[in-house]
């Protein structure tokens, strides 16, 4: 069911409940936070009048010191971020984003355009836990970024296992009100990445607790799981849990039976995903040209 590549519409590499904050910019200490929903100021037609909703997601390979420095520069990846929304995204879900350029898109959209941010966070032994900042003056924090056209609210960061040192991801999720469809944007864990426990898997719990906060829930979900779909090529196959597939269909799964799906990363696998229980009406997979992972676009309908 591919959608057409221009307009998308006519007419997702490699403990617990997170607090609110002011500003994603302002913070340089402590980070295990969640940033509020901004807003953009002005007004702008409806795009959920035909009664579908298009959900984007894209790994922007924002940090560049995260083998991220070929793939092009913030500017280039902001503007990626903006065709996506005017080709037709209603939502955008971004991995491995920048506060500031996050913040900038927002600005740019203009309109009724949302933004919620969570900021990933690095634990070290002592367990003591900081903000991972992006590299660059003025470029805030790295995380989880969340754009929307149209209000979000129940804007919640899911508590979900992380490694014990380095790097924690994690996942957020927000509801678009007036199409009554919950939004989730999730980043697993790389495997054998914690430093303290290398032979520890965390993306089983990790999708475990995604499942659980969409379960039963008109919803799309997706990010970059830094896994590779279930089957039997891949001994990781294990911790998908039942829902996926099953009770959720994935944007590019043509039947029942499928579990493969077009690559979205440059390695040639698929890690990037977009699952959901409501009617699917079209999948696209489209390469920006400024990241090594490519963006995912899923058309629902909300009726």
């Amino acid at each position: 069911m591919p959608l057409p590549d221009h307009p998308l519409l006519t007419g997702p590499r490699r403990r617990r409940t997170l607090f609110a904050v002011t500003s994603v910019l302002a913070l340089s200490a402590l980070l295990v936070t969640l940033v509020p929903v901004l807003t953009a100021r002005g007004t702008a037609p409806s795009r959920t009048a035909d009664g579908l909703l298009t959900v984007a997601t894209w790994n922007m390979c924002g940090v560049r010191r995260w083998n991220c420095a070929e793939t092009g520069g913030a500017a280039a990846k902001r503007r990626a971020v903006r065709r996506l929304a005017d080709d037709g995204a209603d939502v955008v879900l971004l991995q491995e984003a920048c506060a500031a350029d996050a913040e900038s898109v927002r600005d740019a959209l203009g309109g009724t355009w949302r933004l919620a941010f969570r900021p990933y966070t690095s634990r070290e032994a002592s367990g003591r836990a900081r903000a991972v900042e992006c590299d660059g003056r003025g470029r805030g924090a790295a995380g989880l970024a969340l754009l929307s056209a149209h209000p979000l609210s129940a804007v919640r960061s899911v508590p979900s296992r992380q490694r014990v040192t380095g790097l924690g991801r994690g996942i957020l999720c927000a509801t678009v009100g007036v199409v009554d469809v919950r939004v989730c944007n999730a980043h697993l864990s790389l495997p054998g990445s914690d430093l303290a426990h290398p032979g520890w898997e965390y993306r089983d719990d990790q999708l475990r607790a995604l499942d659980g906060t969409v379960r039963g829930r008109r919803t799309v979900f997706g990010g970059d799981f830094n896994l590779r779909p279930p089957g039997a090529g891949n001994a990781s196959g294990w911790v998908w849990p039942d829902s996926a597939y099953r009770v959720f269909r994935e944007c590019d799964q043509d039947s029942a039976a499928d579990r493969s799906g077009r690559p979205t990363h440059e390695s040639g696998h698929k890690l990037d995903y977009l699952f959901t229980g409501l009617p699917r009406k079209g999948c696209a997979v489209r390469d920006t040209g400024v990241s090594d992972h490519r963006a995912l676009l899923l058309r629902v309908a909300t009726g």
